[in-house]
């Protein structure tokens, strides 16, 4: 037996887990410590912010849509603490305009939910994104397409909703109820 039993821990790589999805932590949390990881969990931008503060991951996965700030705002701090982090941002939400941007802002990759510790260890790892692969094929349908402009207007708009609903000429309780729904597939 070493002297220093937490060699050991510091050998495996650290991954920070940031979800308000209790249960989709927990099972993430138990597959990625199978598959070697160190695993850090927050339910919030803020937390997360202040355990890799403590403790700088070598890898986050972050959800893009939590209460409070999202993994969009969250992505450039973790970078700042350490620019050779692998951030991958996960969404259930999915869209092109906050794919193109987790990417602009430094994430490795982006994975639309539901996802497994498999797809999201080949996301980690997986050396470059193809912004192209983001793009459908097929043409979307007008609710998709109102759903992808919605998404980019929120994107830049710094996800502030009253700001969203104002530049796209709609009542923030509309808005709301829209961005509650899930999104449509074409």
């Amino acid at each position: 037996m070493s002297e220093h039993p937490i060699e050991g821990e510091e050998q495996q790589p650290h991954l920070l887990l940031v979800d308000d999805d209790t249960t989709f932590t927990r099972v993430m949390m138990r597959a990625m410590t199978r598959r070697g990881f160190r695993v850090s969990c927050a339910s919030s931008a803020e937390e997360g912010l202040e355990l890799a503060t403590q403790d700088v991951p070598d890898y986050a996965v972050l959800d893009l849509k939590m209460e409070g700030d999202s993994g969009l705002v969250l992505l450039p701090k973790l970078l700042e603490l350490d620019s050779e982090m692998r951030v991958l941002i996960l969404t259930g939400y999915s869209s092109i305009a906050t794919a193109v941007e987790a990417i602009k802002r430094g994430a490795c990759n982006y994975l639309c939910k539901p996802a497994d510790a498999d797809d999201v260890l080949t996301a980690l790892l997986s050396e470059h994104v193809d912004l192209n692969s983001l793009v459908p094929d097929n043409p979307m349908s007008v609710d998709r397409l109102q759903w992808e402009h919605i998404q980019r207007v929120l994107t830049e708009n710094d996800g502030n909703i009253s700001a969203t609903a104002r530049a796209l000429g709609m009542h923030r309780r509309t808005l709301q109820r829209k961005l509650q729904k899930r999104p449509v597939r074409r």
